[in-house]
């Protein structure tokens, strides 16, 4: 596993730009297979698809990827420590019809049922990645939500 520790050399954005951002940013993703849109400040990046639990329309994000000491992808359910979770992870636990989420890395796209972790099985997790990324224990200490973690095997190959 590589050195994937991180000094935070940019200011958080407001939850309105992380939503613009995003947008940009996974357009960018769709377009090319290149570093620089596929690894934003030192860290790479994937796109998870998900279901809307209401609505049924498909949802993209990009989000940045750590990984964990087993090598699992591991993101992040921060939206930058707001009250509330970001609606990709509410759609995410919530799927009960479409347990599979579609994810693209750089190189190629996998399905996944991902694992939430929360309490007990988040705790070495969560001092593992904040040891590289400290800012997510700023975010944490912004909340009172505990901010989960989503491990995202890969369950089987995307056609």
């Amino acid at each position: 596993m590589s050195d994937q520790k991180i000094e935070q050399a940019w200011a958080t954005p407001t939850h309105q730009q992380i939503i613009e951002l995003t947008k940009q940013h996974v357009a960018a993703l769709e377009g090319t297979n290149v570093d620089a849109a596929w690894v934003q400040a030192g860290m790479h990046h994937i796109v998870l698809r998900t279901v809307g639990r209401k609505t049924g329309a498909e949802h993209k994000i990009a989000l940045p990827v750590w990984n964990d000491a087993n090598g699992d992808r591991i993101v992040v359910a921060s939206f930058a420590g707001h009250e509330k979770h970001p609606a990709w992870f509410v759609n995410l636990r919530d799927r009960t019809a479409n347990p599979e989420v579609l994810c693209r890395a750089q190189t190629h796209s996998f399905w996944s049922v991902p694992e939430i972790l929360l309490g007990a099985q988040r705790v070495e997790p969560w001092a593992q990645l904040t040891q590289d990324r400290a800012w997510y224990n700023d975010y944490q200490n912004k909340t009172s939500r505990e901010i989960p973690l989503v491990r995202l095997p890969e369950t089987r190959a995307a056609e």
